[in-house]
């Protein structure tokens, strides 16, 4: 018996759902009017199976995904194109690495900054992850720098974890934002008349970052200066909106000895790139397991609203090595998969990743 249930085509030319009782199974089909002149893409169709379900044979993998994975993972390389287009020691970096470590990049997580003011912060961004079957994980303080994240584990999918990039395993998101309300009075409302602008634009901010575009007009350079004193985050997140901030190569996931972040940090600094000293150039958590280090961020010429035009910082590159859980230790190398290295994120870490944009940096990569 087979049902089919049409949704509302607000965004979608078409999309119905199918679901077919005699075959345990669901498949979503859909048009994506809005992305055709951007990314090449045909009508395609996702099917969640249950476990016990075989094919020639063998057990399929259970799915947790919703919806249309295509779609899902062409969105994501549309942020990614926009962030190389735009980074280009992202860019360099990935082919170096790529061309040295023989061509596959798997991702750990794809990071996000945004003002918690609006209804412009977390859940603005963490909506479109969500609907696709992410799951929000643990929060994230950083009171000095008056923000907070939550990190997004990714959901299984029935595709191979073989491809590359976005077409690999599905990353881990975090998103941050700036709480805005503990800012100075004339920061909150620099803040807010530029959210207040954007009104319905928090509902669309993974279809801005996918195209690379503000969902408020550009600022003044007054006002950025002015911001700037006070929260290097919010002159960031203000000119830069819903844009990646950054991408994360999985270490452990390359093949040759760069998986070991010592190695791949020593490479890329004897290829000429800098990176983030914050701290240290590698960032350890208290208990040894994550490993992480980034470049500093790029800058760019960007043409405020009054016509000045000033650099301001982009986006970077980090990396981070998950080790092996100790009551996995003893595991031969070629049994180890992700679920049996450390997990989640680590807030002394992360905030010195944060630092990857701050003037500091950004003075030191320019001497």
């Amino acid at each position: 018996m087979s049902s089919i249930i049409k949704f509302p085509s607000s965004m979608f030319s078409s999309s119905v759902l199918h679901f077919n009782n005699s075959k345990n199974s669901i498949s979503f089909n859909v048009n994506y009017p809005f992305l055709n002149s951007k990314i090449p893409m045909d009508n395609r169709s996702l099917s969640v199976l249950s476990a016990s379900k075989t094919q020639h044979g063998a057990v399929i993998q259970d799915s947790s995904f919703q919806g249309s994975e295509s779609f899902f993972r062409s969105v994501l390389g549309s942020m990614e194109t926009v962030y190389l287009n735009k980074n280009p020691t992202a860019k360099a970096i990935m082919e170096l690495v790529r061309s040295a470590d023989g061509g596959r990049i798997c991702y750990d997580h794809f990071a996000f900054r945004t003002f918690g003011v609006n209804s412009h912060g977390i859940d603005s961004m963490s909506k479109f992850f969500l609907d696709f079957g992410y799951e929000r994980r643990e929060e994230l303080r950083f009171p000095a720098k008056k923000l907070k994240a939550f990190w997004f584990s990714p959901p299984k999918v029935s595709t191979s974890y073989r491809g590359s990039g976005v077409n690999g395993p599905l990353p881990r998101i975090f998103i941050s934002e700036l709480l805005v309300d503990q800012l100075s009075p004339e920061a909150q409302e620099i803040i807010k008349k530029y959210t207040d602008i954007s009104r319905c634009g928090k509902e669309y901010a993974a279809l801005a970052s996918a195209f690379g575009i503000l969902t408020w007009k550009k600022p003044s350079y007054s006002e950025f200066q002015q911001l700037a004193r006070e929260s290097e985050y919010a002159t960031w997140t203000l000119v830069n909106g819903y844009a990646l901030n950054h991408v994360t190569i999985s270490t452990h996931r390359l093949t040759s000895n760069l998986r070991s972040i010592g190695n791949l940090n020593q490479f890329i600094e004897e290829n000429g790139f800098n990176l983030n000293s914050e701290g240290g150039i590698l960032k350890v958590s208290p208990d040894g397991l994550l490993q992480q280090s980034s470049t500093v961020a790029d800058s760019t010429s960007f043409e405020f609203s009054d016509g000045i035009r000033e650099a301001v910082p982009c986006s970077y590159i980090e990396f981070a090595e998950r080790l092996v859980l100790p009551q996995y230790k003893d595991l031969p190398e070629e049994k180890v998969e992700e679920f049996h290295r450390r997990d989640g994120f680590e807030v002394g870490n992360a905030d010195k990743i944060f630092e990857s944009t701050s003037k500091d940096q950004l003075t030191r990569r320019a001497a």
